[in-house]
């Protein structure tokens, strides 16, 4: 069983900075991957960025060169650097642990970007 506490989100105007964290409880394998995902109101859930166990990455073109995702294995801790955010980067962000076979969510954070 894995846990997963997001924390990070907020209010931020359009070309602003956040950066997201999750922290991860349980028995966690090397296996791992984590990640993050994105829903706005109204559509699908989608993949924002992923790093393995071991920091091979992942990300959206719509994110590509403006996010960073990272991972500290030693506190089970993924983060997500969002820079030049745009008001299109609003959504409730979900933190996304698949660990061996089977894929765990956070309860979600609110991102909101104003223009």
């Amino acid at each position: 069983q894995v846990q997963l506490v997001e924390s990070g989100g907020g209010l931020v105007q359009a070309g602003g900075s956040l950066r997201l964290s999750c922290v991860a409880s349980g028995s966690i394998y090397s296996s791992n991957v984590m990640g993050w995902y994105r829903q706005a109101p109204g559509k699908q859930r989608e993949l924002v960025a992923s790093v393995t166990w071991f920091g091979i990455t992942n990300y959206a073109d719509s994110v590509k060169g403006r996010f960073a995702i990272s991972r500290d294995n030693a506190k089970n801790t993924v983060y997500l650097q969002m820079n030049r955010l745009k008001p299109e980067d609003t959504a409730v962000y979900y933190c996304n642990s698949l660990n061996g076979r089977v894929t765990y969510w956070g309860q979600g954070t609110q991102v909101t970007v104003s223009s």
